[in-house]
């Protein structure tokens, strides 16, 4: 079954605040606002593009041609991001990733022969460099939960303004993890239930935390409560590059893929509480 586009009271594809929304026939919703780090809110900095630097590599699939297009159209007019292909399926989706390595996926949930949660899964093994976000309809809970499983590090409805898909685009490539508002009360409920099932379990359970270093262990709580590489280095008074090192040292040690999960790691482990 694919998404079907709900249409809202506005249909000419803005939102109440007159700003482009990311599909020419959106869902309504009432979030047209900002994402939200994992698990602590706030919009993602927007980053100038640095010139110099290679562009990010996108790949779109969703099997609305109109919402590809409009996509691609906003894309196609931003510095420092080129569109290296798009897919209508997952199975396509997958194959296209191979074949282009992308940066960043942008990807539906529900798409023909191979959904969008298990294209993720398989985009893990043949381009493990990709981060991938899901750009939706769906605000059922399971499909966010099977989506950071599946090594998302973003899940975004497809009530976003069109302006802030290049943002989160540059946000996910610099190590962001972004959540629509909506759902984050639901990710947070999910990683308080399994603190509370945890306490029930054996401590042989605990295999994760002993495995990183105190330093490494440092990051993870930052990385818990929703901080960026920009903003742990200035915690901790090392190089944003020190922190890339470290984030990609925890996710490797843990064999997990994005942020978000290295979160529910720091939860069962008790590095944040919830009251």
């Amino acid at each position: 079954m694919t998404d079907r586009p709900r249409m809202g009271p506005n249909a000419a594809g803005t939102t109440e605040a007159g700003k482009p929304s990311a599909s020419a026939h959106p869902p309504a919703g009432d979030d047209t606002g900002s994402r939200t780090l994992s698990p602590s809110a706030g919009t993602p900095p927007s980053e100038e593009p640095d010139p110099g630097a290679e562009p990010i590599r996108v790949l779109i699939a969703d099997d609305h041609a109109l919402f590809r297009r409009g996509l691609e159209m906003v894309l196609a007019e931003e510095e420092g991001i080129e569109l290296v292909g798009q897919a209508s399926d997952g199975a396509e989706a997958v194959q296209l990733a191979s074949e282009t390595v992308p940066d960043v996926v942008l990807m539906d949930i529900r798409m023909p022969k191979t959904s969008g949660i298990e294209a993720a899964r398989q985009m893990k093994e043949s381009a493990p460099s990709a981060k991938i976000v899901m750009l939706t309809i769906s605000d059922e809970e399971d499909d966010l939960f099977e989506a950071i499983r599946a090594g998302a590090s973003g899940y975004l409805l497809k009530d976003i303004p069109l302006d802030e898909v290049a943002d989160s685009v540059r946000a996910v490539h610099g190590g962001q993890s972004l959540i629509n508002p909506s759902m984050a009360g639901k990710l947070l409920t999910e990683f308080a239930t399994l603190a509370r099932r945890d306490e029930e379990e054996p401590p042989a359970k605990h295999v994760a935390a002993p495995k990183l270093t105190d330093r490494e262990m440092e990051v993870l709580r930052l990385v818990a409560r929703g901080m960026n590489n920009r903003d742990i280095a200035k915690e901790l008074f090392i190089s944003e590059n020190t922190v890339k090192n470290h984030v990609r040292n925890i996710l490797e040690k843990l064999q997990i893929h994005s942020r978000m999960e290295a979160v529910m790691i720091a939860v069962r482990e008790k590095l944040i509480e919830f009251s």
